[in-house]
């Protein structure tokens, strides 16, 4: 599932190809909206917000999308051969003289009022990337459950915004806990907010690529830090990373 990082670079690229522009095509391929025409009308802007995408549109509209586990936005310069999916994936087409931008597999596709947002991304908690972060309320809704895992109080989204999977191996790694640590039982819990802003912050300007990950698809090969090789299982349906020796808490 794309994180943050990745989403945030999403809405870069579409802000880029598309703000400022009008649209002079417009093709929603969800049968609630196959009659919605957005031609004519001027993108005002992209916004991340956790991993869901706000396109905002002239006359009080958002598009909102979220990628989940495969979906992709592609931007193609006129004449470009598209290439992120044959056309029955193709969820949305926003086409402007210069640019256009390409959804395919888009599990989560709607057209909204702006200011009805707030009913789409008003649960998430404090985005790490985003405008709004506020460490301090993230902390308290991490403590809010103390008895829960900390890699399931990473990835709820209503706690902090923008951890996936990834990221919450890589957290943990750099906290010294397993996934399965009570997050109440974390000594300085802080460190988990910290951790994971400073993940995605360095990660955040990296298009298409990230840095070496530490403990992430590194199943039995040496820990960076003490050697040892990593191990890997699931938790709740997920793959996740850890090293035997350099993260403490319980395991499966």
């Amino acid at each position: 599932m794309p994180e943050g990082d990745t989403v945030r670079q999403t809405a870069q690229r579409l802000h880029t190809a598309l703000a400022g522009h009008l649209l002079t095509r417009s093709d929603l391929r969800v049968p609630r909206y196959a009659t919605a025409d957005l031609t004519g009308r001027t993108v005002l802007d992209v916004t991340p917000r956790g991993k869901h995408l706000l396109t905002r549109i002239e006359g009080g509209l958002t598009l909102h999308s979220h990628l989940r586990m495969d979906g992709a936005w592609k931007v193609y310069s006129p004449g470009e051969r598209w290439r992120g999916g044959p056309a029955h994936q193709i969820r949305a087409i926003l086409g402007t003289a210069e640019h256009t931008a390409v959804g395919y597999r888009l599990p989560v596709l709607e057209l909204l009022r702006t200011g009805d947002e707030e009913r789409v991304v008003g649960h998430l908690g404090p985005d790490l990337l985003g405008p709004d972060w506020d460490p301090a309320a993230a902390l308290r809704r991490l403590l809010a459950d103390p008895g829960r895992p900390v890699g399931e109080a990473l990835l709820d989204q209503r706690n902090l915004a923008g951890v996936g999977n990834i990221f919450k191996s890589e957290t943990c790694f750099l906290v010294r806990a397993t996934p399965w640590l009570p997050v109440g039982e974390l000594p300085s819990p802080e460190r988990l907010v910290t951790a994971a802003k400073k993940l995605l912050e360095a990660n955040r300007e990296r298009p298409g690529h990230r840095r070496e990950l530490y403990v992430y698809g590194r199943a039995h090969r040496p820990c960076p830090r003490c050697g040892t090789p990593i191990r890997t299982a699931d938790q709740d349906g997920r793959p996740v990373y850890w090293c035997p020796r350099c993260q403490s808490g319980p395991t499966p």
